[in-house]
């Protein structure tokens, strides 16, 4: 799976996240942005963010997007 950029994750966007905790199994966690964390452009992992319910985690899919 290819991770998405930065430039196209925008804060009040609805996303599908992979908490650390979950990053065993996959599972993914959908929220709404609040924060980006990572500053760099690109991560191979995704990009890590933060949720408005406040968990952090790395983008695997935006939600609404088909591009995924």
């Amino acid at each position: 799976m290819n991770s998405i950029p930065r430039d196209k994750i925008k804060i009040g966007q609805r996303v599908r996240i992979v908490l650390k905790k979950d990053q065993g199994t996959g599972k993914l966690t959908e929220g709404i942005v609040k924060d980006l964390l990572t500053k760099s452009a690109a991560h191979p992992h995704g990009i890590k963010v933060r949720l408005v319910n406040d968990q952090i985690g790395r983008v695997k899919e935006l939600v609404g997007d088909n591009n995924n």
